[in-house]
């Protein structure tokens, strides 16, 4: 398609303001490597919140919901909307832990938590494994769906797109570290939100379409507009809602929803001023993810099922891209040619801010693990600053050209989700856990991660196909959970030395501490004034409000698009008194924490 010169424009004006914040604060990221990849330790919690928003709003998120939506319907979005617990669990009960510890990464915690070189392996390892294979796939996935919009919207080839969404990339990351990727996201994610509510008004308008009234009244949209699957039809209630709610959001490590925290989410945290900054910059994430932001992706996707009702219709109207590639998730960029010129340069110019936001994320976080966690640790602890600085750097090219190598290969955003999740299951309870039980131990998370990964290869990679995504979930959480809570009580636990200190640090619930605050006491390391009471049945009951409060958001707001009015009161009377009640708990734990 032709772009006209004020669409040029806009693009060509996102890209100046991008490069000029990461050029205006290069100089102090570049002080040093601490700077580089948190920012000074001194970021407020509406950027920070605003930064993991704008991580999450990846260019192919927009594609996943649009997958999911033609398939499964609006309901079968709750394959990530459960993810709403565990990050509701991270801002109420581990996000001023994680503040608290003090470490520059979260792989740093496991020489914080454990002891001796399985402590030091669990972290060497993981460095590699987590900042460099498995951060590659998460970021193939995104240049996956800048594959797709660049082949769309622009008639560009996969490898013309790859080159040139990862020399932006790179240059904007490797100036700026993490301030400015925080910097920019505020930027990104503004413009972002602008062009998807826009498009969205404008493609439900399309002549093909005919307004919202015609599109929820047309015969095959119709059926996908329910919030909640089908109570009556197992085939989809178990694998769409109870399954996700019922397991996977506890037992599966997946990236910006890691139980207990974890990842980039835990590198925002850290680089806040305080544990108040860390815990509102979370929640503010999670309102804006699960309430605010899907409604424009899930209307483009239902106006898609009536313009291309199927992938055969894909396929005719962009007969130059590879059919590999031709699945339902391209019915997003698709849609999105139907703009007009104006909005099409400013919705362009958002999904590159999309891709550049979450990339740029990944690849400083990754980056972090390489030298941090990886370099500084067991090669070269003596390092100065300016070395580290540039091994940083260094490491975004190389993750960017072996990303982008990588997403040559893959075929759809939805493929890619399904085995991040395989590759993750069991691996989550021990996430949470271990902050709050004394004896899991370095030898735990090694069975879980080693157990975890040979499932998913024995699932997704010897025996694809042969059952169905929710089984292979439920086998890869059963056996992994089992396997690492055998190894747990087969193996010796930290030391008693390594634990005291963590938990003088941390300070976590007592309770599942109390071998170790007893011995503490009878060697008057410890007195019963030091043990601070718990404070986690209120911060569970927290959770559990806001959860409910933002779910009845997300309600509300698709009950006032359908025009449904009286369940659109109801769900919106919930969110305002789940609203006042979170008020509460929240003043009512920062008194606790203060005393």
């Amino acid at each position: 398609m032709n772009l006209a010169g004020l669409d040029w424009g806009i693009i060509g004006a996102f890209f100046v303001i991008s490069l000029a914040i990461g050029l205006i604060v290069s100089r102090q990221s570049g002080k040093n490597y601490k700077e580089f990849f948190l920012s000074g330790r001194g970021m407020p919690w509406w950027l920070l919140g605003i930064s993991m928003v704008a991580t999450t709003f990846s260019a192919d998120t927009p594609n996943l919901v649009t997958d999911i939506v033609r398939n499964n319907g609006v309901a079968g979005n709750w394959v990530w909307w459960a993810f709403l617990l565990t990050g509701m669990l991270t801002v109420f009960v581990y996000a001023r832990l994680w503040r608290r510890s003090g470490i520059m990464t979260d792989l740093e915690f496991y020489e914080l938590r454990y002891h001796g070189k399985t402590a030091a392996f669990l972290r060497g390892f993981r460095a590699i494994y987590l900042g460099v294979f498995f951060n590659i796939m998460i970021m193939a996935t995104v240049t996956l769906a800048a594959i797709k919009i660049g082949g769309v919207m622009l008639g560009l080839s996969p490898l013309q797109t790859v080159l040139i969404a990862s020399a932006v990339t790179v240059v904007y990351t490797s100036l700026g570290g993490l301030r400015g990727v925080i910097l920019t996201d505020f930027f990104q994610f503004i413009l972002a939100m602008v062009g998807i509510i826009w498009a969205a008004i404008v493609i439900v308008n399309l002549p093909e379409v005919g307004g919202l009234d015609k599109l929820f009244s047309h015969e095959e949209v119709r059926t996908k507009l329910h919030l909640l699957p089908d109570f009556n039809d197992s085939s989809q209630l178990i694998p769409l809602f109870i399954l996700p709610l019922a397991v996977q959001w506890w037992s599966v490590w997946y990236p910006g929803a890691e139980p207990g925290g974890g990842g980039y989410i835990v590198q925002r945290m850290l680089s806040a001023k305080d544990e108040k900054n860390a815990v509102g910059a979370t929640l503010l994430f999670n309102i804006a993810h699960y309430a605010l932001r899907p409604w424009p992706w899930i209307l483009i996707a239902l106006a898609s099922i009536i313009v291309f009702p199927d992938l055969e219709s894909l396929r005719q109207a962009f007969p130059n891209i590879n059919e590999q590639v031709v699945k339902d998730d391209l019915a997003f960029p698709a849609m999105l040619t139907y703009l007009p010129s104006g909005l099409l340069g400013l919705v362009i110019a958002s999904l590159i801010a999309a891709f550049m936001s979450t990339l740029s994320t990944h690849l400083n976080w990754g980056a972090s693990y390489i030298v941090h966690d990886f370099y500084r640790r067991f090669i070269n602890e003596k390092a100065s600053e300016k070395t580290l600085v540039r091994l940083g750097r260094w490491s975004t090219v190389g993750l960017m050209v072996l990303t982008a190598l990588f997403a040559l290969v893959l075929e759809n955003a939805l493929q890619a989700f399904n085995i991040l999740l395989q590759i993750g299951a069991g691996t989550g309870l021990i996430f949470i856990l271990r902050w709050f039980w004394w004896r899991i131990n370095a030898y735990s998370e090694i069975a879980a991660m080693v157990v975890s990964f040979l499932m998913a290869i024995y699932l997704e990679v010897l025996h694809p196909g042969e059952l169905a995504s929710h089984t292979k979930l439920l086998l890869g959480v059963g056996v992994t959970t089992a396997s690492w809570i055998i190894v747990t009580f087969l193996t010796p636990p930290t030391d008693h030395k390594t634990l005291l200190s963590f938990y003088q640090l941390i300070k976590p619930s007592p309770g599942g501490w109390r071998p170790v605050i007893d011995q503490a006491k009878a060697e008057g390391a410890l007195t019963e004034a030091d043990v601070v009471p718990s404070k986690l049945p209120m911060e569970i009951a927290a959770m559990v409000i806001a959860c409910f409060t933002v779910y009845a958001a997300l309600f509300a707001t698709g009950f006032w698009i359908y025009g449904n009015t009286a369940s659109a009161i109801v769900a919106t009377g919930v969110a305002a008194t789940g609203s006042g009640l979170l008020m509460v708990f929240w003043r009512r734990l920062n008194a606790l924490r203060q005393v």
